[in-house]
């Protein structure tokens, strides 16, 4: 049903302090800027999705409400999964109850160089999704690049977590109805935790449900946080710490094999590591 996360999107209040924020962070240009109808975007593509900072532009009332948005600062609000057939996706979402809407066309020139994606789509409503915006996505002419990285910078997504009260629903979800592969559902009693990854697209959703928290289990799912891949550590943490980032000393990662460091900021509110797996 789905191939990939073809993007996950971050709203800020200004776009260009966005950019410099993560071509820091990341270590690379935006592949795609765009500017119409109140929003300004910029396209961070990497190896396995592109992030997207959405920022308000001008006046109207879509910017207007972004700046309602992000009146207490940047947030990630929405995953646009990717599919290779669109027309059948939507017929299972419809079958599996997730009540999509209509098929739409979209489309974004290039600000630079005038070049043109398009793409068609559909939204399943938030409350199918626990509160996630959630669209599918299936491109039919153009694409961003995948960006040329150097040793140090960020590879790819390695994983991005959600916190969720109801881990059935998840389940549920993700899983019967979104078609995700579930891999693995561990609970770790060590830290109050159960977890469960879905895979795609060579990345991991990592929704986790803290046991020690008395939550409504009719709340909402929020996403929470991202942990960007790199081929070295720690010319990464070096190449940071240079770029004016705070970030703390590289430590063994929960998975065998695996290091990680936080970032403490300039991460646009984003709670960030940074992770390396060993080579086997």
């Amino acid at each position: 049903m789905i191939t990939a996360l073809d993007h996950f999107v971050l709203v800020c209040p200004d776009i260009d302090a966005g950019i410099a924020d993560y071509s820091k962070l990341l270590g690379l240009a935006p592949a795609w800027k765009a500017r119409g109808e109140g929003v300004a975007t910029a396209v961070f593509s990497l190896g396995n999705t592109s992030v997207e900072l959405m920022a308000p532009s001008g006046d109207s009332a879509v910017a207007d409400k972004l700046r309602e948005m992000t009146a207490d600062g940047p947030k990630l609000t929405t995953l646009v999964y990717r599919s290779n057939d669109i027309e059948e996706d939507h017929h299972l979402s419809t079958r599996r109850g997730l009540a999509p809407s209509e098929i739409s066309d979209g489309h974004s020139i290039h600000e630079a160089t005038g070049g043109e994606r398009r793409w068609r789509r559909y939204r399943i409503p938030d409350e199918k999704m626990a509160g996630t915006k959630s669209f599918i996505l299936e491109p039919t002419s153009g694409d961003v690049e995948k960006a040329a990285h150097e040793a140090g910078c960020v590879t790819d997504l390695d994983h991005l977590v959600i916190n969720t009260p109801n881990p059935e629903r998840t389940v549920a979800t993700y899983g019967a109805r979104l078609g995700l592969h579930l891999a693995l559902d561990r609970t770790a009693e060590q830290w109050n935790t159960r977890f469960l990854f879905f895979r795609l697209g060579g990345l991991t959703l990592e929704i986790i449900n803290r046991l020690d928290q008395s939550a409504d289990v009719d709340g909402p799912d929020s996403i929470w946080g991202l942990t960007w891949a790199t081929d070295d550590l720690e010319l990464a943490q070096k190449r940071l710490i240079a770029a004016g980032i705070e970030v703390r000393e590289i430590r063994k990662g929960r998975k065998p094999g695996s290091r990680v460091f936080t970032v403490r900021n300039g991460t646009l509110n984003v709670p960030t590591l940074f992770i390396h797996h060993a080579k086997r």
